[in-house]
């Protein structure tokens, strides 16, 4: 929304690649010095699994709401969930979404598209420098990753119970958002939702086989690249209920999970749900998602309720 707010705002692609660059090295600079591990480390493991259940719950919310327009459809999606999961629970998502391909078809609810194969091709621009495209593009542009994505990203792989260099995996994101900024990826970053679904138990029973999820999501993302156009006009030709709905079942375990652990710790419990409601809020204010808000509201929450407490 940033990108394209800048350009319809008067700058150029070559302003706009330079402004992307220049977030790009903010992100290299917090992760290299270490700044945003170390304000992840302060957040505890409380209000970051509220704040992923709470990202993560709109989904699980859009799932349900689904069925105002398109009931049938979401009971059978929801059905065919539930019964995979007693059966083939690691395959629940797959099969819910074959049958719910399957029951669109049967129905005729598939809109007429136009696919056609072909490749993306990449356009190198080149960036132009200019400190206006600074103030309006890439500080915006830094904020909102760092508080709206790879704050609830790290929260993700946490909650799941994994211990990962997170400087260098903030580097690294800035690193290829620089070196790819020309190319017009601007903003790289740590992933909640896909972390949530490739980081949880239906991904593997063995947490050190997970990353056998994320291979294979990086895999088809390089074909969703390679063949965007098609791969768009395909999703068109999707009810709209249908992607909605699979995305919020695939999400129902994390989300749960993410509650569980949010409210077992008792002296945490009331800041862990009033980060949860505020994430959940989708309130953006200044340009910052939810995502920072509901963290901050957690914190405060917790520091006013556990600052100098005495024990009874």
């Amino acid at each position: 929304v940033l990108a394209t707010a800048g350009l319809a705002g008067g700058f150029s692609m070559a302003q706009a690649v330079g402004a992307f660059m220049v977030c790009a090295g903010l992100i290299i600079l917090v992760g290299a010095t270490g700044w945003f591990e170390r304000v992840m480390n302060r957040i505890p493991m409380a209000i970051a699994s509220a704040l992923l259940a709470g990202v993560l719950a709109r989904f699980g919310l859009n799932a349900f709401a689904a069925a105002q327009t398109a009931l049938p459809l979401v009971l059978c999606m929801l059905g065919s969930y539930l019964l995979a999961k007693r059966w083939l629970p690691r395959y629940a998502v797959v099969i819910t979404l074959t049958v719910a391909i399957f029951y669109v078809a049967a129905n005729h609810e598939l809109a007429s598209a136009s696919i056609h194969l072909e490749l993306a091709k990449p356009v190198y621009t080149a960036p132009s420098f200019s400190w206006a495209a600074v103030t309006s593009l890439s500080l915006p542009l830094f904020v909102v990753t760092m508080a709206s994505q790879n704050l609830p990203g790290v929260a993700a792989i946490r909650t799941a119970g994994y211990s990962m260099p997170i400087s260098k995996l903030i580097t690294i994101t800035g690193l290829a958002t620089l070196v790819l900024a020309p190319f017009g990826a601007f903003g790289l970053c740590l992933s909640s939702i896909t972390a949530a679904i490739c980081l949880g138990p239906e991904a593997h029973a063995d947490k050190d086989r997970r990353y056998t999820g994320a291979v294979v999501c990086g895999l088809i993302y390089v074909l969703i690249g390679v063949f965007g156009a098609s791969v768009t006009g395909l999703l068109t030709a999707f009810p709209k209920e249908l992607i909605a709905a699979i995305a919020g079942l695939a999400l129902l375990g994390t989300i749960a999970n993410g509650l569980a652990t949010a409210l077992s710790h008792e002296p945490h419990r009331e800041a862990a749900l009033i980060t949860f409601l505020v994430t959940l809020s989708g309130v953006s204010i200044a340009g910052i998602g939810s995502a920072f808000w509901g963290v901050l509201a957690g914190s405060l929450a917790l520091v006013l309720v556990q600052w100098r407490r005495c024990p009874t």
